[in-house]
C-alpha cells in the first residue's frame, strides 16, 4: 500500500494557520491597539480585512478562519463587524492601495493587511495610523515601525518540519 501523505493532510499539519493567526491578529488588534468598544452595549468594531488577493484557495480559508474567529468573539461578548475586501489578483497592487484608502474614508476601527508590497503601501498604512485606525500586518512585512503588529509564517521552519514529517512517514528511508 503506498503510504504517500495527501497534500491536504501535510498542510493541514503544518499551517493550521488561517483560523489560528486571524483570531490571533483581531484579539491582539482589539486589545492592543483599538479599545474603541467591544464591551456590552458598545458599538461593534468595523474591522476591515483586506488580503492580497481573493480568488486564491489560501485567501479562501483566510477568509473563513476570519469568520470564524469573528463569530467566536461575538459568542464571548466582543461584538465584530468583519469587512473581507481585497483585489481579485496577487499582483494588482494599486487595487489594494485604493482598497485601504477607501477603508479608512470609511473610519473602519482597524486594518488588518496582507500588504502585495513592502514599500507600496507604507503611505496608505502609515496615514491610517496617523488617522488613529490602528494596522496588523500579516503573511508578508511592509517597511514601517506604524503598526500594531506583524504575524507571518516561519517559511524555513515550515519546510524543516515537512522534511522531518515526510521522513516520518517514509520510515527514514527514500529520498
Amino acid at each position: 500500500m503506498n503510504q504517500r501523505p495527501c497534500l491536504r493532510t501535510l498542510l493541514s499539519f503544518l499551517f493550521p494557520l488561517p483560523c489560528l493567526v486571524v483570531a490571533g491578529i483581531v484579539i491582539g488588534l482589539l486589545f492592543t491597539g483599538c479599545g474603541r468598544g467591544g464591551g456590552p452595549g458598545d458599538k461593534r468594531l468595523r474591522v476591515a480585512m483586506i488580503p492580497k488577493g481573493t480568488s486564491h484557495v489560501f485567501w479562501q480559508s483566510v477568509h473563513a478562519g476570519a469568520v470564524k474567529a469573528q463569530r467566536e468573539l461575538d459568542a464571548a461578548g466582543t461584538a465584530v463587524d468583519l469587512v473581507w475586501k481585497g483585489p481579485l489578483k496577487e499582483d494588482d497592487r494599486s487595487s489594494q492601495i485604493s482598497v485601504v484608502e477607501n477603508f479608512m474614508s470609511q473610519q473602519v476601527d482597524a486594518i488588518v493587511l496582507a500588504p502585495l508590497d513592502d514599500v507600496a503601501l507604507v503611505a496608505p498604512v502609515e496615514r491610517a495610523t496617523r488617522a488613529g485606525v490602528p494596522v496588523v500586518i500579516f503573511d508578508s512585512g511592509l517597511k514601517s515601525d506604524q503598526i500594531v503588529s506583524f504575524v507571518a509564517t516561519d517559511n524555513f521552519r515550515g519546510g524543516q518540519r515537512a522534511g522531518e514529517y515526510l521522513g516520518t512517514l517514509l520510515g527514514g528511508k527514500g529520498k
